[in-house]
């Protein structure tokens, strides 16, 4: 008996939901029958899947893909086979990884690409860690897109109407809510950490513990399907839109990251006494030097780009310093072992899978190179230039241009993201807005 098939009988399964990240990081699959489920046939879908637009549009531009069509076998991987706590039927729930009819991986699969990049870690001898950092925002139900996005009323019949970070009876307002959240992690094992407010009306952050790569992609992939359904249940919606309300600040991805030697175990960031190592100061340079290169996986979407302005608690270049949060990457006060960077520039609304390979692709070609970081910044990075692409289309031209990260991520994932994204951009840009009828329909 496989170790999927007696998972499933030993917890009662009648139902699976089989699950593919795809370019936005949406669950895609299929919903079956646990008895008609065969892991070692997995399922198929069509490479298509990951050629649809966030508007679900098929990419009009056919050159990256297969002009016969042709579907993907798509196989479980057990280590993220997990129970549906919120079905109302004994539900699983696995992420399966993609491959061609030969066996070859497809390379334009997220999960891949970061299992790509984490590859080329191990080649060195290396592991990559990280801990992500999730905030999100409670607003009240909204069916009618034209209108703006409010905070959800709390237990005390109220909406906030004023900054509240880390402020424990804010956060007590949905404490039933939260109890859900808590309690449908512990039952996925999604190890969440800690719980705060944040600085926007109803914004709260969640802090993951840290670990593997492609496992914490995992837990940030089911922790938002998580949330969402949760806060359904008590009839508030949860987002994690870069900038979904105007006058608040955005919601952010941070990606704590560090290197450990595969054979000590001990983290290559820092020297014996505590000083950073060379590869330290080579991947902190690597992430200055590639970020902007890389911002379309950190600010995938129209909205990403309102998050990236200045004094918004936001990063708006690459510069870097030690315990100073107007940088684009921070080292934390920490023991020598704990030696970290944290990358700030990534929203909320990336796909975790392809922030995470970006951004250490991003360090990892500063350690490949031996790259020089600038000096440290003290002051604050707000009063300096913008060194980061405030617009999705600039930040594609970056990256068309950016060859070692064609190289690192894989041509056709990039040629294939790039297309989507594009496609994404100009069926935005068709779009007027309620801002242009205000102020140019009588005064132009």
């Amino acid at each position: 008996m496989t170790v999927i098939k007696q998972w499933l009988e030993e917890r009662g399964i009648t139902e699976i939901e089989a699950l593919v990240p795809d370019m936005a990081g949406v669950a895609r699959g299929k919903i079956m029958p646990a008895k008609k489920y065969t892991e070692e046939e997995g399922m198929r879908l069509p490479e298509g899947v990951f050629l649809q637009t966030v508007t679900g549009d098929y990419l009009e531009d056919d050159s990256v893909m297969n002009p016969a069509e042709v579907d993907m076998v798509v196989l479980p991987d057990p280590s993220t086979i997990r129970k549906v706590p919120w079905a109302a039927e004994p539900t699983a729930q696995i992420i399966h990884d993609c491959f061609h009819s030969n066996g070859i991986p497809v390379d334009i699969a997220p999960r891949y690409v970061l299992r790509r990049v984490l590859e080329l870690y191990e080649a060195k001898g290396w592991d990559a860690v990280v801990a992500p950092e999730v905030e999100f925002y409670l607003v009240k139900p909204n069916i009618d897109s034209d209108y703006p996005l409010e905070p959800p009323i709390g237990r005390s019949g109220r909406a906030e109407t004023g900054r509240m970070p880390y402020s424990i009876d804010a956060v007590n307002e949905f404490d039933p809510l939260f109890e859900d959240i808590y309690d449908y992690c512990e039952q996925q094992e999604l190890e969440v950490e800690t719980l705060i407010h944040e600085d926007g009306a109803a914004q709260m952050e969640v802090n993951f513990m840290h670990g593997n790569a492609l496992a914490l992609a995992d837990q940030v992939f089911l922790f938002k399907r998580t949330v969402r359904e949760a806060a359904l249940r008590h009839k508030i919606f949860a987002t994690f839109m870069a900038k979904p309300l105007q006058n608040e600040p955005g919601s952010a991805m941070h990606l704590h990251q560090s290197v450990v030697d595969r054979k000590t175990g001990k983290n290559i960031f820092a020297e014996k006494k505590g000083r950073h190592s060379r590869l330290f100061l080579a991947h902190v340079a690597g992430l200055q030097t590639y970020l902007p290169a890389a911002m379309s996986f950190f600010a995938p979407n129209v909205n990403s780009y309102r998050r990236i302005a200045r004094y918004h608690s936001a990063p708006i270049n690459t510069q870097w310093g030690h315990d100073n949060r107007t940088v684009g990457l921070r080292v934390p006060l920490s023991e020598p072992q704990s030696t970290r960077v944290e990358n700030r520039v990534p929203g909320a609304d990336a796909n975790v899978y392809l922030a995470i390979a970006a951004s250490l692709a991003c360090g990892y070609l500063g350690m490949k190179e031996m790259l020089h970081p600038s000096e440290p910044l003290t002051g604050s990075a707000y009063n300096l230039p913008y060194g980061l692409p405030r617009d999705l289309q600039s930040a594609l031209q970056l990256l068309a241009e950016s060859e070692p990260l064609h190289e690192v991520l894989g041509a056709r994932f990039v040629k294939a993201y790039a297309a989507v994204k594009e496609q994404e951009y100009e069926t935005f840009f068709q779009v007027i807005s309620s801002w242009e009828r205000e102020h140019l329909l009588l005064k132009v």
